[in-house]
């Protein structure tokens, strides 16, 4: 299944000029720490000394998983569906978070098994009830993994055209660690039970047991390398969206706020693709699902937050939008020492 996106590199020209416009502000050099770092990746990715965070919008996009028959969630599978109508009605963590900071909030059905009732929020893209069980079969065929990377790359640019430079994803779907863990592992050869974690809360004899069944479906599927083959065999349909959500806002050259590790793993799967979507990323966060925090040294890169969050959803992307908000506002509207008439170290 070809895939045809240009992202192009951020411009490093812009760089001299923003470090020294950092530099010229009324504080002492590096004293706002990693805000700084911060203003000047979002500079670059703007390719402007005026960056600017215009209607920021996080897409959640839910899908139920097959391999959930199999025991490897502390939740049965109804919840998706039940935590879907929980956001659209407005009660979940991330209604609150996405409402104390401004943040445009829709739902994505990408696969949920269950009939959903029509809402201003939720956007109606379901490609099947739910992926097949991944230790008898692969999860979806090409053709239906395809569509999902298709159908996520457009919803991100009906966002673009609607003025969004700034976009998050979050997700939502009973045993969709399962799928993470086994994508993490192929794609960096970090042994599964690294990648492995506790998901909705799962006991210790519970963990095992999932632990078991996903060396399972290693044993099953054997041998896989291609990023898109491994994430029809293994991924859900709202992690294959989020895949191709990545790459068209990479190419729309948007900041993409990134939230915790399902969310992280899709992005390794666009990463494997096409590198160049990593420079437009900003990590909110270090989730406490195991495998987390070695897919964020993979990466090599540095998240804003660590809170111990393991909800997914998109939250870490709303409680660390403020620091993007404060990155972007001090670079535009700090007053340097020549403008407010304060002496400086040469």
């Amino acid at each position: 299944m070809p895939l045809d996106f240009l992202i192009a590199t951020p411009s490093s020209e812009l760089k001299t000029a923003l470090q020294n416009k950092i530099n010229q502000k009324t504080k002492p050099l590096g004293a706002l720490g990693q805000l700084e770092s911060l203003a000047l990746h979002i500079g670059l990715c703007q390719n402007t000394l005026m960056p600017s965070l215009n209607n920021p919008c996080l897409l959640i996009f839910a899908g139920d998983h097959g391999i959930a028959s199999s025991g490897v969630s502390a939740y049965p599978q109804s919840v998706t569906a039940q935590m879907v109508a929980n956001f659209l009605a407005g009660g979940a963590a991330i209604n609150v978070f996405a409402r104390q900071h401004q943040l445009n909030l829709l739902v994505v059905d990408a696969g949920v098994n269950a009939d959903l009732v029509a809402h201003p929020q939720l956007i109606a893209a379901k490609i099947a009830k739910g992926t097949e069980n991944f230790l008898k079969s692969p999860a979806m065929s090409s053709a239906a993994c395809k569509t999902a990377l298709d159908t996520g790359a457009v919803l991100v640019m009906q966002q673009y055209d609607l003025g969004c430079n700034c976009i998050g994803f979050g997700e939502m779907g009973i045993g969709n660690t399962s799928s993470a863990a086994l994508l993490m592992h192929y794609l960096t050869a970090i042994p599964l039970a690294q990648c492995v974690g506790r998901g909705t809360g799962l006991d210790e004899l519970q963990l095992q047991k999932k632990l078991s069944i996903l060396q399972q479906a290693l044993t099953h599927h054997g041998h896989l390398t291609e990023p898109l083959t491994l994430l029809a065999t293994l991924g859900g349909y709202e992690i294959a969206m989020m895949v191709g959500a990545y790459l068209q806002a990479a190419e729309s050259g948007m900041l993409i706020m990134v939230d915790g590790f399902i969310a992280g793993t899709a992005l390794l799967v666009a990463s494997q693709l096409y590198p160049q979507v990593l420079d437009y990323c900003v990590f909110s966060h270090v989730s406490s699902e195991q495998g987390h925090q070695a897919l964020l040294e993979h990466f090599k890169v540095k998240a804003l937050l660590n809170l111990n969050l393991r909800l997914g959803e998109g939250s870490g992307i709303a409680l660390a939008y403020p620091l993007l908000q404060s990155a972007v506002l001090f670079l535009n509207e700090m007053a340097t020492f020549a403008e407010a008439g304060v002496d400086h170290s040469e």
